[in-house]
């Protein structure tokens, strides 16, 4: 059993705002949307791109000699607080892999971090330990590798490892399940989500003579680990994956009238043009002759012969085929063109032309009539 509803305007494309893309930013413009629909959809994306998207964060830390986080570190300017609070803002991308491991599984990144004399002279005295130089696995990309955690001002060798997650939304320290914890080992919050903005806007748009139709406009401020175009596209499928479910209420199919397609329009202005004899276009006697020699009576026999054809024709030759070309663009049409899809092809062309020529003064004698 189904139930036949009406046409639905549904966006078959989605456009990106050129302009204002950034690594970071971008604009996505769908339209058009039924009205209401845009405000249905976007504040779905919405929702789902602030609390949905995964990325990796470092869950703990370890530095080889600190028991706990309120401690002061020997030679390094900043105490443990402060360098537990740097590494809570690297921003760790994953990169693509074909192991099937568990996303809840921590990977643990080590390192042995080596200051030297050297390094400390280099620096004026000091040295400054970034990102980059205690997280260097293959596993993740270090989208901010600059970023400081600390300033060391005599040399030291100390291992430090940091566990690595992968999860959504912010977690506290509280809520991390680390089973394999080890001694002075510091967990911390975790800012999982990549998206760090999300704006979207609806305004009205044009179908046909109606301007009451939503064009739905989402802006998405990511913070490196992930492109706008990803976190967009990551979205839109975890909203699909969770309608399926709804899909298997089944008490009745429902059939949308389809729009009457433009081919129609799109077809009956191109069967004008091809109806048209080769005396109503202006082409000079020379090519007129020659094509009515070559038996070419209609702008459909002509387009349905290819350039290498028409050379063959007794008399005709490059001059007249390039006005003859030029004619035909002037026309949206071409030499050898494809009509396949409107059911012309060079054999038929002539009498599909013909009947439509015959339907067409039908039903222009029916008009007068009535």
């Amino acid at each position: 059993m189904s139930v036949k509803y009406g046409k639905f305007e549904i966006p078959n494309k989605i456009t990106v705002d050129k302009a204002t893309v950034t690594p970071t930013f971008a604009r996505f413009i769908a339209e058009p949307f039924e009205r209401g629909f845009g405000h249905t959809v976007g504040n779905s994306l919405r929702r789902m791109l602030l609390t949905s998207i995964e990325s990796p964060a470092i869950v703990s830390v370890y530095i080889e000699g600190v028991p706990h986080e309120y401690m002061a570190i020997e030679g390094v300017i900043e105490d443990m607080t402060n360098i537990v609070l740097n590494f809570k803002s690297a921003l760790l991308r994953r990169l693509p892999t074909e192991e099937d491991t568990s996303l809840k599984e921590h990977k643990v990144l080590a390192t042995i971090l080596d200051v030297t004399q050297e390094d400390i002279d280099n620096g004026g005295g000091q040295y400054e330990v970034k990102l980059g130089d205690v997280v260097n696995s293959g596993d993740f990309e270090v989208v901010n590798p600059d970023l400081h955690i600390f300033t060391a001002t005599i040399p030291m060798k100390r291992r430090v490892n940091v566990k690595v997650s992968i999860g959504r939304g912010y977690v506290p320290s509280e809520r991390h399940i680390i089973d394999d914890k080890i001694a002075d080992e510091i967990v911390v919050d975790s800012a999982f989500s990549p998206v760090k903005l999300v704006n979207y806007y609806v305004e009205n748009t044009r179908v046909g003579q109606d301007t009451d139709y939503d064009s739905l406009i989402i802006e998405v401020n990511t913070d490196g680990r992930i492109t706008p175009e990803e976190a967009l596209s990551f979205a839109s499928q975890i909203g699909i994956k969770h309608l399926e479910v709804f899909t298997q209420i089944k008490d009745s199919r429902l059939v949308f009238e389809e729009e009457v397609s433009s081919d129609g329009d799109e077809s009956d202005e191109l069967m004008g043009k091809l109806g048209l004899r080769i005396c109503e276009i202006e082409l000079s006697v020379r090519s007129t002759n020659c094509l009515n020699g070559a038996q070419i009576d209609t702008i459909g026999e002509l387009v349905s012969k290819p350039e290498s054809e028409m050379l063959k024709f007794r008399n005709f030759g490059k001059k007249s085929l390039n006005e003859i070309k030029a004619k035909l663009s002037e026309m949206g049409l071409s030499l050898g063109m494809d009509l396949v899809k409107y059911g012309i092809n060079k054999d038929n062309v002539k009498d599909v032309v013909q009947k439509y020529l015959e339907d067409k003064g039908a039903r222009t004698e029916q008009g007068l009539f009535l």
